[in-house]
């Protein structure tokens, strides 16, 4: 069995990656030098090309929109920029300059989103899906961001206790929105699996009868 870092890459990515060539042997990102780079800054190094934000993004919109006119969905789409991927100011801020808009994974994220909001990087009818397991830290600052006028936010129920903090903290004049997350349910053949995280799919439909369904004026299901 083969098991060098080479072999790694090799069953990982697929090669040629689009913006990478060689350069006289040496290797090059959208035309950047990377052994420039290396020579002067030295080794490790991480590298991050603020251009290509933006062509993923789009090119994510592109295939949503070829998407939806093939197949006539009405429906809209909005590409939220999942926070834990990297939490670099300079990256987030890139990503919101193409009309994306937030996902949070913890409670930190909200502190994030606030920031930005005192930065005038964001406005209150952003969208904002909170996904995560939620402990009172999370839950009590998604509240407060609903509270404070935050219009789009979707705490996304990761199991049926979460609702019961929301509804004793939320305090606004409207119906606030919820999202529920289905479980997985896969096997657990290896040491991460998911399927301890959400709702398992036979019960969400008694879980909407008996919390959500007639609770509309107080809540609303906009996201499996």
């Amino acid at each position: 069995m083969n098991n060098t870092y080479a072999s790694l890459v090799e069953q990982t990515f697929n090669f040629p990656q689009e913006g990478f060539n060689l350069k006289d042997e040496y290797l090059q990102y959208n035309d950047v030098n990377l052994k420039a780079l290396i020579d002067k800054h030295g080794t490790p190094l991480k590298v991050t090309y603020l251009p290509k934000i933006g062509m993923q993004i789009n090119k994510a919109k592109k295939m949503f929109a070829n998407a939806f006119k093939k197949h006539k969905y009405e429906g809209e789409y909005h590409y939220c920029y999942c926070t834990k991927s990297s939490h670099f100011s300079f990256i987030v801020e890139e990503a919101l300059k193409h009309n994306c808009h937030l996902e949070t994974s913890y409670a930190y994220d909200i502190d994030i989103v606030n920031s930005l909001y005192k930065k005038r990087k964001i406005n209150k009818d952003i969208h904002i899906v909170c996904n995560g397991f939620k402990q009172k830290n999370y839950t009590s600052r998604i509240s407060k961001l609903i509270n404070d006028g935050f219009k789009n936010v979707i705490p996304v129920l990761d199991n049926k206790e979460e609702l019961n903090m929301y509804k004793r903290s939320i305090r606004i004049n409207e119906p606030f929105k919820l999202g529920i997350r289905i479980a997985a349910e896969e096997e657990p053949t290896f040491p991460f699996y998911t399927s301890r995280l959400g709702l398992k799919a036979k019960d969400i439909l008694e879980f909407y009868v008996d919390e959500i369904e007639g609770n509309e004026d107080k809540f609303q299901l906009k996201m499996l």
